[in-house]
């Protein structure tokens, strides 16, 4: 809008008659056309147009000045409103400039503070696992230790247990030995105080007339500690009663048998206190 009213205030004056000349007669030229389509071609007329001249007028100095100080003004004006407007431009550039810049600090910032925030999470995280594998090595450490103190528990536990089974098996052994040497030492008391025994009352035992080969008599005799004889019985007879009486009297004639008195009493009472003797004619049997 500025421009064309610039452009109109330029025309003023002699450019400006001119251009109202030409636009009236435009003006009269139509309307003749107009006129003249009206009517019919037998009524047409020749119509002389007016002549219209022009003069020539020359421009006013007063008028004339007035508008080179308007234009002077309006260029003025214009220069600066371009001045203002690249100031305005300028000052725009910087703003965005400036925007930019603090866009793309804050940019910057935000990548700065993202990546220390990423390498304190990383860091956090290493520090979670190192933890982690801290304790899980503490954990197994103490796991070792424990199966390490089990281990050498069980060791001890089995040195002991090892040792107390030599003890036991010494004592064992001792008791054994003992045990042997006291069944040697009792075996060879009852096989003394049997020998006794039968070489006694074979010495008295008189066979009678009827004994024959094969038979047989067992006898079973209780005694005290002291060697004296309680009772004799026959508990299988050999089937012939002068037999049997005979070794009966044997028995009888021998005792008591004193040497027996020297004897241990459990080793008389397992032995001696109850005795079986047999009585064959061959011999004198236990």
């Amino acid at each position: 809008m500025k421009g064309t009213f610039n452009n109109v205030v330029i025309y003023n004056g002699y450019p400006l008659s001119v251009v109202v000349a030409v636009t009236f007669h435009s003006v009269i030229l139509a309307l003749l056309l107009y006129l003249q389509s009206g009517r019919s071609p037998e009524a047409l007329e020749l119509v002389q147009p007016t002549v219209v001249k022009a003069l020539l007028v020359q421009e006013n100095p007063q008028v004339a000045n007035e508008r080179k100080r308007l234009e002077r003004r309006q260029q003025q004006q214009r220069t600066r409103e371009q001045e203002v407007a690249q100031q305005a431009a300028e000052a725009e550039r910087q703003r965005q400039e400036q925007a930019d810049a603090r866009a793309e600090e804050q940019r910057v910032e935000e990548q700065r503070k993202a990546r220390d925030l990423a390498s304190l999470r990383q860091r956090q995280e290493q520090e979670k696992l190192d933890a982690e594998q801290l304790v899980r090595e503490a954990e197994e450490q103490n796991e070792l230790e424990e199966e390490r103190r089990r281990q050498r528990e069980l060791i001890e536990e089995q040195r002991r247990s090892e040792a107390r089974e030599r003890d036991r098996q010494r004592q064992i052994d001792a008791a054994d030995a003992a045990a042997a040497e006291v069944a040697t030492s009792e075996f060879e008391m009852v096989q003394s105080g049997m020998a006794i025994i039968q070489q006694a009352v074979q010495s008295v035992w008189s066979r009678p007339p009827s004994a024959r080969n094969g038979m047989r008599a067992i006898l079973q005799i209780r005694m005290l500690p002291t060697g004296e004889l309680l009772d004799a019985v026959i508990t299988q007879s050999s089937g012939d009663p002068a037999f049997d009486r005979s070794a009966e009297n044997a028995v009888y004639s021998a005792a008591p048998f004193r040497e027996l008195q020297a004897l241990p009493i459990n080793v008389f009472n397992e032995n001696f206190r109850s005795l079986s003797l047999i009585f064959q004619p061959e011999d004198l049997l236990n």
